[in-house]
């Protein structure tokens, strides 16, 4: 299957539209595990088992796994994702952006040794820093595009005076993606949920592509309005929370609240869909 049949599936089976964000943060971990980050494969797995039956992927960003020098723990999750939710697909949310053989790297680092299904990038170096990863087929790219963090606006909200109409930054890669990039059909895009009439934009310049939408939770994303922006019967959304799922308990119960707070989540992106 490809990432794209393999995220139809899994929102259909699990009826969920919510992607669940890994982020472990050792200082954040519940008394019996808190600021050991040898831990941090136990912590995420509890939170994968809790939340297997609820989300249509898992994001684990890799800063939070690198930054504690625990990249084997990050290939023994996914591999502990694979046989207690084989039917989600992992995306390794890496926003990697460099070009040639380095990006070969890159992409060998996101697809062989991760095993993720879908990564995500920055378009800043063009598509030739993108092709490296399109050349694994049926794996999916995310490029960001208008993203969720206000300093976004000093580069995605300018005009390209260059290009016919002078669209926004943000446009131009929506474009790209929906157009001449996306020639194996394995390209979507990041679009945060904090802006939900940019979603709305994009969704409109980019009608197909799936959309990672990050922002609802902790960041103070609207999920219905989210839903509203960026859903359409072919164009797929995959909205991210991260903090408020992993961390909606300190105490023992986390894997029980971090479902808990999954399943009032989906509930609301469903409700919004419907």
């Amino acid at each position: 299957m490809t990432f794209l049949d393999q995220l139809r599936d899994a929102t259909a089976r699990n009826d969920s539209l919510l992607c669940v964000g890994l982020d472990p943060e050792p200082a954040r971990f519940p008394a019996a595990l808190r600021g050991d980050a040898g831990r941090i494969y136990d912590f995420c797995a509890a939170i994968v088992d809790a939340t297997a039956d609820l989300a249509c992927a898992f994001k684990p960003q890799i800063a939070y796994f690198a930054a504690h020098r625990a990249e084997e723990q990050l290939e023994r999750l996914v591999r502990h994702m694979r046989t207690a939710a084989p039917h989600v697909p992992v995306i390794l949310d890496a926003k990697r952006g460099d070009i040639g053989s380095t990006a070969e790297q890159y992409a060998i680092e996101a697809f062989e040794r991760y095993g993720a299904d879908a990564v995500t990038l920055s378009p800043f170096m063009g598509f030739d820093s993108i092709a490296p990863y399109l050349a694994y087929h049926g794996k999916g790219a995310f490029l960001l595009c208008r993203t969720s963090n206000p300093g976004g606006d000093d580069l995605q909200s300018q005009r390209l005076a260059s290009v016919e109409g002078q669209p926004l930054l943000f446009e131009h890669i929506a474009r790209q993606a929906q157009g001449p990039w996306n020639r194996n059909g394995q390209l979507g895009l990041v679009v945060g949920a904090t802006y939900p009439a940019e979603i709305e934009r994009v969704r409109a310049l980019a009608p197909t592509l799936p959309l990672l939408i990050p922002g609802v939770g902790a960041q103070g994303g609207d999920a219905a309005a989210t839903v509203r922006a960026g859903l359409r019967a072919d164009g797929p959304i995959v909205v991210n929370s991260s903090r408020a799922i992993l961390y909606a308990s300190g105490g023992d119960d986390f894997a029980a609240a971090a479902r808990l707070a999954a399943q009032a989540t989906r509930d609301a992106l469903n409700a919004a869909r419907r």
